[in-house]
């Protein structure tokens, strides 16, 4: 059945198509619209159903509305019943304290005092889930702030943000960036969905069962290379710099590795071999990238892993490596520079 579903192309023309994504009013109606042009694209049903995360139900029933009604059939239809206590423009005129909760008085928000807030100071008598429901819809979601650093140099992570389009735009330079990452054998605690009143539990050994990782991507071609340590220092760098000289064949004229300020990067005897050393401004490990597919290992291979010993530690770690050398897109969509 999938094969033989397909969308009417004389509906509209791509441009038409195009101007309808770009002004969508909400990501659902962006998601049923690009997955008509890929399918439009002759992109296989399976894939696109994998690619939106939707069942060939609801894909189905996409192309029907598109073959029924146009581009109109995609679009969200109003809806009947008690309409909004709200509307959506009035949620964003009070959703700037958020961003700011000294404007009313709060030093930080839950989603409990923001009710407050629209019950009390905005005289608007909603309820607790639509007040969540509202917090949703304009996508905040509550989150663990990340810690960050107050000595940034906002002049000079400017300057090296200019630097690096350069380096983009340069067909000559091949862009690297390189990172060290510990992976522990007991998880850290992490949100997650229980039951009301039952207390979660999250084993973990107390052993100081941990492991290093050095690694280097390239975020254009998803290339990665990666090298195992019981510990960080110069000499592991050195080691991984040997290894990934023999490993990794140039495909352009320079090769560029960005990294931190970690003292032993620095040490004057580290030989580079093929690589040129780019230093990140002080304090600025959100300008690596890299550090981004430690985050994505650790959610999706640590988040309630617990190793025993040191074999079950290294065995774990071999899988998730193994995973993203495998899978190159996964450098390309998570590790995209700044």
């Amino acid at each position: 059945m999938a094969k033989a579903v397909r969308p009417n192309g004389e509906n509209c023309g791509e441009e038409e198509l195009e101007g309808a994504i770009r002004v969508s009013k909400s990501k659902r109606e962006a998601c049923r619209l690009q997955a008509i042009k890929a399918l439009l694209m002759e992109f296989d049903f399976a894939a696109v159903c994998k690619l939106f995360s939707v069942s060939d139900t609801t894909l189905y029933s996409w192309v029907h509305r598109f073959n029924s009604r146009g581009i109109d059939g995609l679009l969200n239809r109003e809806r009947t019943g008690r309409p909004r206590l709200l509307s959506r423009n009035a949620v964003r005129q009070r959703l700037n304290v958020l961003e700011e909760p000294q404007l009313a008085g709060q030093t930080h928000w839950t989603a409990k005092k923001f009710h407050g807030y629209l019950c009390q100071d905005c005289q608007q008598q909603v309820s607790y889930r639509t007040a969540v429901r509202y917090l949703e819809q304009e996508d905040y979601r509550l989150k663990y702030p990340r810690a960050w650093p107050v000595k940034q140099d906002e002049e000079a992570r400017k300057q090296f943000l200019a630097h690096l389009s350069r380096l983009i735009e340069d067909p000559d330079i091949e862009l690297w960036f390189l990172d060290e990452a510990g992976f522990d054998g007991d998880p850290r605690a992490r949100r997650r969905w229980g039951k009301k009143g039952a207390a979660l539990k999250l084993f973990r050994t107390q052993k100081h069962i941990r492991m290093s990782v050095t690694g280097m991507v390239c975020p254009r071609n998803g290339e990665f290379c990666a090298l195992e340590f019981p510990f960080s220092d110069r000499t592991t760098l050195q080691a991984f710099l040997d290894f990934a000289n023999q490993e990794i064949e140039p495909s352009r004229q320079r090769q560029i590795v960005i990294l931190d300020n970690a003292s032993w990067h620095k040490v004057k005897s580290i030989q580079w071999g093929a690589f040129e050393p780019l230093f990140l401004p002080p304090y600025s490990p959100d300008l690596n990238p890299i550090e981004r597919l430690w985050l994505f290992l650790k959610q999706t291979f640590f988040h309630s892993f617990t190793a025993k010993n040191i074999d079950e530690l290294i065995a774990q770690l071999d899988t998730a490596l193994l995973a993203v050398f495998k899978a190159p897109q996964i450098i390309k969509s998570v590790c995209q520079p700044p």
